[in-house]
């Protein structure tokens, strides 16, 4: 039976994805031919929440919706997904919405104009404080205002509420350090892109590695490798290699935030960092072997 709050609250973005099939990447003033353009609902906060709800987490999403068709299309799927939407607001003005290009190679491109997402202030988090008090995970993304996402993860410290935050969009590492979140995070969660530009460079291994000599350093640290799977560093432990299992790659859209809503969900019910990663690289694995974001998300019967 379900509590009053969510085990896993998501606090994030939630957008509509319009997206184009193209046989390559565009250059810089170049224009190619796609095909069909398809509407999806997406964003990183949403996309994390529908990828656990399908795993049957009880998960809550707050986020924000404009006053569209997009905001009203958006917030029905949540509610079909079996994703809570009690924290979910409307605010004037447009919903979120992704541009996104996929190449015959299944890699994508995304560019997001963030709507509603970028009214979701600050002040708006003391409403959150009783379902982050109750969750067991809070997970967060960058693509609402930072300053945001600080207060969230102060009211999770204040909480003792365990914090997921997955560094994406990618933002400096001074920044980070200066708003003083990283100490929070367990644990944080980058890509080898992610990790390079906060580390300052090197490979995926050397940027852990100047990650985790941060004086302010995250609890624990799980960098995602693609196929290749992920690297997990919990505390002071030896790093682990995660590996994920081989599939054919049909579109990687979203599947960065199938890993980290699956990990989150995993962390929520108890599994270590190196558990749950586990767990989540094979979501993963079974989210880029179909098109779209949300609609690749696999139930658990259906993993690799």
């Amino acid at each position: 039976m379900r509590g009053e709050h969510a085990r896993l609250l998501v606090v994030g973005s939630i957008n509509a994805d319009l997206v184009v099939r193209v046989p390559a990447h565009p250059r810089p003033g170049e224009t190619v031919l796609g095909g069909d353009l398809a509407v999806h609902p997406g964003g990183k906060g949403a996309n994390q929440a529908v990828a656990a709800a399908r795993l049957g987490a009880d998960v809550a999403l707050a986020g924000r919706i404009g006053e569209d068709d997009h905001g009203r299309m958006l917030l029905a799927t949540l509610r079909r997904e079996g994703v809570r939407t009690d924290a979910m607001r409307t605010v004037p003005g447009a919903s979120g919405v992704a541009l996104i290009t996929v190449d015959d190679a299944g890699e994508n491109t995304i560019t997001v104009a963030p709507g509603a997402n970028g009214r979701f202030e600050p002040a708006d988090v003391a409403d959150l404080a009783p379902a982050i008090g109750a969750a067991a995970v809070v997970s967060l993304q960058l693509e609402i205002p930072l300053d945001t996402v600080w207060e969230v993860v102060r009211r999770c410290e204040a909480a003792d509420t365990r914090v997921v935050l997955n560094l994406s969009p990618v933002v400096p590492r001074d920044v980070l350090t200066a708003a003083s979140v990283l100490g929070a995070c367990d644990p944080l969660v980058l890509n080898e892109h992610e990790a390079r530009a906060s580390a300052g460079g090197g490979d995926a291994r050397e940027a852990l590695k100047v990650l985790r000599s941060l004086d302010a350093r995250p609890r624990s640290i799980v960098l995602t490798l693609g196929g290749g799977g992920a690297l997990v560093a919990d505390g002071d432990a030896e790093v682990v290699h995660v590996d994920a299992p081989k599939v054919a790659a049909v579109d990687t859209t979203g599947a960065g935030d199938a890993f980290t809503g699956a990990l989150a969900w995993r962390l929520a019910v108890g599994d270590d960092p190196v558990a749950a990663s586990r767990y989540a690289v094979r979501v993963g694995a079974a989210a880029v072997r179909r098109a779209g974001a949300q609609s690749s998300y696999p139930t658990a019967d259906e993993l690799p």
